[in-house]
């Protein structure tokens, strides 16, 4: 069937009282506007400030908008604090949105989407809706993105601090682990094995429970975990679910932008507050706040590779993930070895299939194998894995058949004026930035003679990360949302776990082209994490920089969701790439 053009939205603000739904009917009810809004279906967002300037928001959808208003500012203030504070603030407004081609599967899908880009935004404190109502297959579904988009146009007119444009949102780090994602049926059917596991095994009073989910860089495992979360924690709450009711659940972050990260979302999704420091921590906090006698029924791990394999600092134990598995009836571990980058994650192969193997004999082994984050054809992506991968190679350059934008350069300068231009264009290109490979010296501690620590790449100077000082309105975002960061240098350790529209890649001296292959050179890096010896389990000192330093360069390589830029220092590596290229 042939649709006509999807039209306009219609969005109709009232004050959010009593008095103020009495007005809004009466000079709609006898109009055109009037049967779309108050006989169909529609979404409708109640939103005010609060005392930290940031908005307390509720989205919702109805068939009847009187109807459940006057049950919110009624009924719903006698059981919840926070709609009796939506109710006592004269502030207080409603949105109400309709559509010709509202329907009950349309509007919860679009009010999914509202609060996807309602937890991206940073202005948002309080998301007070947190239901998960995704959609399956259904009539308009194809309608959902084009309407959704010219209903956040419109919404933009009234108020573009709560609603920004939409590439800002999409760039939030916020937006990305948001648990309101629409999965990919991949993603879906392992949310569903990792829930029926939990399921099964938490009632059959079972415990040493390990699920491994394994997946490359850009395979949607961030999702896929706050997602579970988040689903898990509503079950806890729910009545229907009264197998819950008491489930003790944890979130291990071993990353410091990551951890910030999930911290946000669950105060804005009210599952926690400022003042927790258990239910998302690192690793080692739950080690020690927690004992096997007193088990957590689950623990969730993101980037369970960055968990330490060897005692280090308030650390004092041999394996980070074997102490959590003990504490935890179900652990369930995000995993991808090909991102371990510290001597001290370090794990032998062997180590690596007894993980595998431990899951897979309980039936708990899950793999993601597409690609969600880097929007390049096959060709493209199994291009950028060979340098890093086994095969250590230059692949001959093709055309990208979905206009993947990559490029090498012999200027880096100019490297980074094409990469400020895509940042400055928000609407069209989104956040880009420079990453670096940890080729230069920089430590957290100051310089003495005050200076910043440089990236000195060709004619490029710039700072490393994390030097320029953020506004005070931004400094909590993640390193690559504030906007001073345009003009420093990522490190692997900055942007690991985060995405970047376009990301312009400096391969430092310790990358090198040699006898027709990659090769990295310890000597040439400032890593030390990845450079200093590696104590195996047999107390045999080994040197691993070599499996380290091509991870590194694999994460950064696999930031760019719409564009990969390439500047090499190595002469030799920087040739072959031109010869490449220029042959394409």
């Amino acid at each position: 069937m042939i649709m006509s053009e999807v039209a306009a939205p219609v969005i109709k603000e009232a004050q959010y009282s009593p008095l103020g739904l009495k007005a809004f009917t009466d000079e709609i009810k006898n109009t055109s506007l009037g049967e779309l809004l108050l006989d169909y279906p529609t979404v409708y967002i109640i939103y005010k400030k609060n005392k930290k300037d940031m908005y307390d928001v509720y989205v919702g959808e109805t068939n009847n908008i009187r109807q459940r208003t006057t049950q919110h500012l009624l009924e719903d203030p006698k059981t919840r604090s926070d709609w009796d504070a939506f109710r006592a603030d004269k502030s207080t407004k409603m949105i109400v949105i309709g559509h010709d081609r509202f329907n009950k599967s349309l509007t919860l899908d679009i009010e999914n989407k509202m609060m996807l880009y309602m937890s991206g935004v940073s202005s948002v404190g309080n998301l007070n809706n947190r239901r998960e109502n995704d959609q399956n297959k259904y009539f308009t579904e194809n309608d959902r993105d084009d309407i959704f988009s010219k209903v956040w146009r419109k919404l933009r007119k009234l108020d573009n601090r709560l609603f920004p444009l939409e590439q800002i949102i999409r760039d939030s780090a916020l937006f990305k682990a948001s648990p309101f994602h629409k999965l990919t049926q991949e993603q879906f059917d392992a949310k569903n094995l990792v829930q029926d596991r939990i399921t099964k095994v938490l009632l059959a009073g079972e415990e040493d429970q390990l699920i491994l989910v394994q997946g490359e860089a850009g395979s949607g495992k961030t999702v896929l975990l706050s997602t579970i979360f988040y689903q898990m924690f509503q079950y806890s709450k729910s009545k229907d679910h009264s197998q819950f009711s008491d489930l003790k659940m944890n979130l291990i972050v071993n990353h410091d932008e990551q951890l910030k990260v999930y911290k946000d979302i669950l105060i804005k999704l009210g599952i926690t507050d400022s003042k927790d420091q258990d239910t998302v921590s690192k690793a080692t906090r739950f080690i020690n706040n927690h004992d096997s006698k007193n088990k957590v029924d689950i623990v969730l791990v993101d980037e369970a590779h960055l968990l330490w394999t060897q005692g280090k600092q308030a650390y004092r134990g041999k394996n980070q993930l074997d102490d959590i598995m003990a504490r935890s009836k179900v652990t369930v571990a995000i995993f991808d070895p090909k991102q371990v980058l510290k001597t001290e994650e370090y794990l032998e192969e062997t180590d690596i299939e007894n993980i595998r193997n431990r899951s897979k004999s309980q039936g708990n082994f899950i793999e993601l194998k597409n690609q969600l984050r880097v929007q390049a054809d096959n060709q493209t992506i199994d291009w950028i894995r060979a340098i890093t991968d086994s095969r250590r190679q230059i692949l001959p350059f093709h055309a990208d058949s979905k206009r993947y934008d990559l490029k090498v350069f012999d200027d880096a300068a100019e490297m980074y004026r094409q990469i400020k231009q895509k940042n400055a264009d928000q609407e069209n290109s989104g956040i880009s930035r420079l990453v670096a490979t940890f080729d230069w010296k920089y430590t957290q501690n100051k310089r003495k003679d005050g200076k910043y620590w440089m990236v000195n790449a060709g004619n490029l100077s710039l700072p490393w990360n994390l030097q320029l000082k953020a506004e005070r309105s931004i400094e909590k975002l993640a390193w690559p949302e504030q906007s001073q960061t345009i003009d420093e240098i990522g490190s692997t350790y900055t942007i690991q776990g985060f995405d970047l529209n376009y990301c312009g890649v400096i391969i430092g001296p310790s990358v090198t082209y040699r006898d027709g292959r990659v090769q990295f050179d310890p000597e040439k890096s400032k890593n030390k994490n990845a450079t200093r010896q590696r104590s195996l389990a047999n107390g045999e000192k080994v040197v691993v920089s070599d499996e380290l330093l091509a991870n590194e360069l694999n994460v950064l390589l696999t930031r760019g969701v719409n564009g990969l830029y390439i500047y090499a220092v190595d002469d030799a590596l920087r040739n072959k790439l031109f010869e490449i290229f220029s042959a394409k």
